[in-house]
């Protein structure tokens, strides 16, 4: 089992990492412009195709995934292929609207005496935001990428048009074929022949919600670090 499992971890693991490495800071900084600096007219525009994207459901941001690929292969890159950067960056987009959405109403939240802290005290509207704003919202934003995470560790639709398969072993590239823990449960509840190859879906449950867990917990310990780095200066 552990084995067998362990192709499936790795490629969890690196899936929610990419993804969540491509998807936070577009998220975060997409969220701070809503909040602080973009016009009404912008905003509301902006804000209507966050929502649209987050309504978007994962089967369809798996199908654009492999109709890029298709196009790419036609076009501009004979040899491309899904694989575990394909899915990351699909699923990158799948979670980006959470990101941005809680970084948004968390900024939104701060109250005013709080917002004319920092021009009272000479900061710049940039340095109101990066030292005074952004730690008062970061529990707030934290909910965010604690959401993110989850949805990225849990979600197989996307993932299986862009690159998951059973048996494929650890990945050597991110244009490799790759394993995950969503897919192997999925596969093992409809396809398993035995009592112990179920057993073995139930085991797979388990290990996702321990990897999730330790994702949620380096999110929370990452925040306390950068929140205690923004407070110090």
């Amino acid at each position: 089992m552990r084995s067998a499992c362990w192709p499936c971890i790795f490629g969890t693991a690196a899936l929610v990492i990419l993804a969540s490495a491509i998807s936070i800071p577009v998220g975060l900084a997409g969220g701070v412009y809503l909040a602080e600096y973009a016009s009404r007219g912008v905003k509301t525009f902006l804000g209507f195709m966050v929502d649209l994207l987050s309504g978007t459901p994962s089967i369809v941001m798996g199908l654009f995934g492999f109709t890029l690929i298709l196009a790419l292969r036609q076009t501009l890159f004979p040899g491309a292929q899904v694989g575990l950067l394909v899915a990351a960056g699909c699923l990158a987009l799948l979670i980006l609207p959470y990101v941005i959405r809680t970084t948004e109403s968390a900024l939104e939240a701060i109250p005013e005496h709080f917002r004319l802290l920092g021009p009272g005290l000479g900061l710049t509207r940039r340095q109101n935001v990066q030292r005074i704003l952004l730690p008062l919202a970061g529990r707030g934003i934290l909910s965010g990428v604690i959401l993110a995470i989850g949805r990225a560790a849990e979600d197989t639709a996307v993932i299986l048009l862009t690159g998951v398969v059973a048996q494929a072993g650890l990945p050597r590239s991110l244009w490799d074929k790759f394993e995950a823990l969503p897919f192997r449960i999925y596969f093992l509840a409809a396809e398993h022949q035995n009592t112990a190859e179920l057993n073995q879906g139930f085991g797979a449950a388990l290990v996702l919600l321990g990897l999730t867990a330790g994702l949620f917990l380096l999110a929370f310990l990452v925040h306390r670090s950068v929140e205690k780095r923004w407070k110090t200066k």
